[in-house]
């Protein structure tokens, strides 16, 4: 049943695979082996056709030559006529024989045939020749193939004007049978090896690849909860890369998981004790008679519902920001000063319910960075909030945005501030700062951490130069300025404008 349904994923696979997608590693290294290999094959019949012609004209060619400047040798002149003194018969001089036939001519290169054949075709005296030198040229006679051996001769005793054209022809036919043996000899061998050749890269791509045949077993072996990275060391060198990305997809992935388990666990931790609570107020409402304790008891219960909302939210915001980012969110270029002024005017009412001024000061031009508007909105809205949360009645929140090479956002109060040594722990989740007096979830910062790395920004708490309350401050990445705003006039948002 098992190798059934794996013949049927398989199967699934190859159907929903993009057309031209290469199907093996296996197919596509054999056919770039072969392919060149077939390609080449008649190129290879080609040269070896030619080379066994040049190498069967040699023996015959020289041959040949001699055989005109035999012929060459017995013109003479004779009371001022040209003659040629053969001692025996021409075709037995020239061991003529059954395979070829053999032609010969004597003849003034623009005149008569003094003797021999006039099928050769015969050619005009060139302007510059040499008395010894017999060249070759390749003709047909009476519709067969010869080669022909010729040279200028001047008689002896002839004039300058009496050049003679001394030509022996031959047909091709032990030519062409020698250049076939030849061929036959070197190509017949081939018509073994290529076969062999291909067995024999068969069998060693089939080697080759046998490391990755193990490795998808091993893999395939793995129970769904092993994450475990593969050692790189038992992989071959090539596939090497390949398995330390598949590793880091798996450390990512295993990231995700406990990412997820740690929300689930903290958000079940989290909504115990608002829960618990609201479940007592409400069975102590419920026993009241007196109006006016019962009203209580509601104001008590809408608080609690309020907090266990604000944490709700805050679970969810820490469960986003934790998530992929690549996958789940869109990067696009925000406008950081445009955000912080949204934020501001959107928290503005908690700020004057408390009589905290709360203003905003940026460059005067917009501050681009790279990122997710909905995250980089979030953690500007919690690091806002804390700020409010933590200053007192009739304090000042001022958010701020400039460059300094790089874009820069600082929110600035005059709070209670943070102790040092618990400026690293406010990080942490859940923790929150004893003695603040202050309700909270102790997940506001930890947000803007979370976001902060993924835009892969550095966040930082520094005391105030001013004496009192803290300066939150976050650097994104210098790449991350697109352009270089001029300083520009800060913008407050006061209390009661």
């Amino acid at each position: 049943m098992l190798s059934k349904r794996r013949r049927s994923e398989r199967k699934a696979a190859a159907a929903a695979r993009p057309p031209g997608q290469p199907n093996s590693l296996f197919g596509e290294i054999l056919d770039w082996m072969l392919a060149p290999l077939l390609f080449l094959w008649p190129i290879s019949i080609i040269v070896t056709h030619n080379v066994a012609d040049n190498i069967a004209n040699q023996p015959y060619d020289r041959a040949l030559a001699d055989s005109a400047r035999v012929l060459a040798r017995m013109v003479a002149l004779h009371e001022g006529e040209v003659v040629v003194n053969f001692p025996a018969p021409p075709r037995a001089l020239f061991r003529a024989d059954q395979d070829d036939t053999l032609y010969y001519q004597v003849a003034r290169p623009e005149g008569a045939v003094i003797t021999g054949d006039g099928e050769i075709p015969r050619l005009p005296r060139p302007a510059h020749w040499l008395p010894e030198e017999v060249l070759f040229r390749d003709d047909i006679i009476q519709g067969e193939e010869v080669r022909i051996a010729y040279q200028f001769v001047l008689p002896p005793g002839g004039a300058a004007d009496e050049v003679l054209l001394v030509q022996i022809a031959e047909t091709r036919n032990k030519r062409s049978d020698l250049s076939s043996r030849v061929v036959t000899g070197v190509l017949l061998p081939q018509f073994a090896i290529i076969p062999l050749a291909v067995v024999l890269v068969w069998v060693g791509l089939t080697r080759g690849i046998a490391p990755l045949s193990r490795l998808q077993s091993l893999i395939r072996r793995r129970r769904p909860t092993d994450l475990s990275p593969i050692p790189p060391a038992s992989v071959p060198e090539e596939v090497r890369p390949l398995i330390v990305a598949f590793n880091d997809m798996m450390a990512r992935l295993e990231e995700n998981l406990q990412a997820q388990q740690r929300f689930i666990a903290d958000a079940a931790h989290q909504m115990r004790t608002p829960l618990t609570g609201l479940r007592m107020q409400t069975d102590l409402a419920l026993l009241e008679t007196d109006p006016e304790l019962q009203r209580q008891s509601l104001r008590q219960i809408a608080e609690s519902a309020d907090r266990a909302s604000h944490l709700i939210n805050q679970l969810l915001s820490l469960a986003r920001a934790e998530a992929s980012f690549e996958k789940i969110y869109a990067v696009e270029t925000v406008d950081l000063e445009a955000v912080v002024r949204e934020v501001a005017q959107d928290i503005f009412p908690r700020a004057l319910a408390k009589n905290i001024d709360l203003g905003v000061e940026g460059t005067g031009a917009p501050l681009p960075v790279e990122g997710n508007p909905v995250l980089l909105r979030e953690m500007i809205k919690n690091l806002v909030d804390n700020a409010i949360k933590y200053t007192p009645r009739g304090g000042s929140v001022t958010a701020r945005t400039r460059h300094a090479g790089a874009p820069i956002l600082e929110v600035e109060d005059n709070g209670i501030g943070i102790p040092e040594a618990d400026r690293e722990r406010v990080f942490e989740r859940f923790f929150r700062v004893l003695g603040s007096g202050v309700d909270g979830s102790g997940l506001g910062l930890p947000i803007v951490q979370e976001i902060a790395e993924l835009h892969r920004a550095a966040v930082s708490l520094n005391p105030n130069p001013a004496g009192q309350g803290t300066i939150a401050q976050v650097v994104f990445p210098r790449s991350q300025l697109a352009t270089q705003p001029p300083v520009g006039l800060g913008e407050s948002l006061a209390q009661g404008e």
